[in-house]
């Protein structure tokens, strides 16, 4: 008997395939959900059971994917035996060139992505991928440096991707490099003062308060 979630898995991947193909002249839109599925062979009720939110679900199964195949790429590299900065600087590199093999679709993404009813998609999406490379680089930590460093690396990500759509795979890399370089620094000048991530955290909203609203003298 065929296991129901092997028969998801296959459906979705093949869902995936064809609005990969679609996407940079269709664009990410319900309208590619549904020529994907009749492609790749589902009736509409089908395509929609699969893709509920239709572009939304698409972008979720685009960017696993991608993790997927860097993990893939990761196979061969023991983490524990590289420096943590060269752990990093690997996994990024391995996510860059995982969306680089669907360029066409990963632009349309972008673009999707950018909405303002998108941005909280985009930003998990970010962060899921930011999870799965720290959790292969090794990382163990529970307390709040779990976040801080998904959020460092989400954002180096999400720069380092759109570098690469616009100037290239060397250019990306170079940004990477710097930006490791900044958070290496910055970790040395943390510990040598003893400042935990929740008061840095706290810093930023309060500044952002004061910006928003005004400093408030008591």
């Amino acid at each position: 008997m065929t296991d129901p979630s092997d028969w998801m898995r296959h459906a979705e991947d093949a869902l995936l395939d064809q609005a990969i193909r679609l996407v940079p002249t269709e664009g990410w839109t319900w309208r590619t959900a549904r020529l994907a599925g009749a492609a790749a062979g589902f009736y509409e009720g089908e395509t929609e059971l699969l893709l509920p939110r239709g572009p939304e679900d698409l972008a979720v199964l685009l960017s696993r994917r991608h993790d997927a195949r860097a993990l893939a790429a990761l196979a061969g590299v023991e983490p524990e035996r590289l420096p943590i900065r060269e752990r990093i600087a690997r996994a990024v590199e391995a996510r860059l060139d995982a969306a680089a093999a669907d360029e066409g679709a990963v632009r349309r993404l972008a673009g999707f992505l950018a909405l303002p009813t998108r941005l909280p998609l985009g930003a998990r999406l970010t962060w899921e991928s930011a999870d799965v490379l720290w959790r292969w680089a090794g990382d163990a930590a529970t307390d709040e440096n779990h976040y801080s460093k998904r959020a460092i690396l989400a954002g180096i990500l999400a720069g380092a991707l759109a570098i690469r759509l616009r100037s290239g795979r060397g250019a990306a890399l170079r940004f990477v490099a710097r930006r490791i370089d900044e958070v290496m620094r910055f970790e040395r000048w943390k510990a040598s003062t003893g400042l935990r991530p929740s008061s840095v955290l706290h810093g930023v909203a309060e500044g952002f308060g004061r910006a928003r609203y005004g400093a408030r003298d008591s």
